[in-house]
């Protein structure tokens, strides 16, 4: 199995991070992850009621923007945010998309 492309947080730009969070269902991703900590895409289809296919996209933006992880088990990916490199390099950003008022996004 192909080992999923997570990009060193040195390449990692603001301006990516924002054109990937642009997207509501991305963004909800993320606050969906900060509360779980980890998921599979299953759990994002069942909660956004978006098709498999459509979360796996929103899923490899938010990967190649350098946002979230991959973790492999068997033939799952379970998705994780990349937290200490992301406040690291952006403090208070996933504070802040936490904090938007839902219809906001």
């Amino acid at each position: 199995m192909k080992i999923p492309y997570h990009p060193p947080i040195e390449s990692v730009t603001f301006t990516k991070v924002l054109q990937a969070l642009s997207e509501p269902n991305r963004a909800k991703i993320i606050r969906c992850l900060r509360d779980t900590h980890e998921n599979n895409c299953t759990h994002y289809t069942l909660q956004l009621q978006l098709p498999k296919s459509t979360v796996s996209h929103h899923i490899k933006v938010l990967r190649e923007a350098g946002l979230i992880q991959a973790r492999i088990v068997g033939k799952e990916h379970f998705y994780s945010i990349r937290t200490e490199e992301i406040e690291g390099k952006f403090p208070g950003l996933l504070d802040a998309i936490g904090k938007v008022n839902e219809e906001d996004l």
